[in-house]
């Protein structure tokens, strides 16, 4: 999977304490990618956007997962 270009952010939720995050790039097109900030070498999740959405939304909504 070619991630050049891929302008990874950390949600402003996430504190600056060396926590678990995770950093997403959205600026692709036809992509979401998800990775670890601990491991960012250790290879990134890839989503449509449309799937990214909806967990975002649920996320937000604080609904449980099947």
């Amino acid at each position: 999977m070619d991630m050049t270009g891929a302008q990874w952010r950390k949600s402003s939720k996430s504190g600056n304490n060396g926590g678990n995050c995770v950093e997403v790039a959205d600026n692709l097109p036809g992509i979401v990618l998800v990775r670890d900030t601990k491991d960012r070498d250790g290879g990134a999740l890839a989503f449509e956007p449309a799937a990214w959405h909806s967990f975002v939304e649920l996320a937000k909504a604080g609904s449980p997962t099947a």
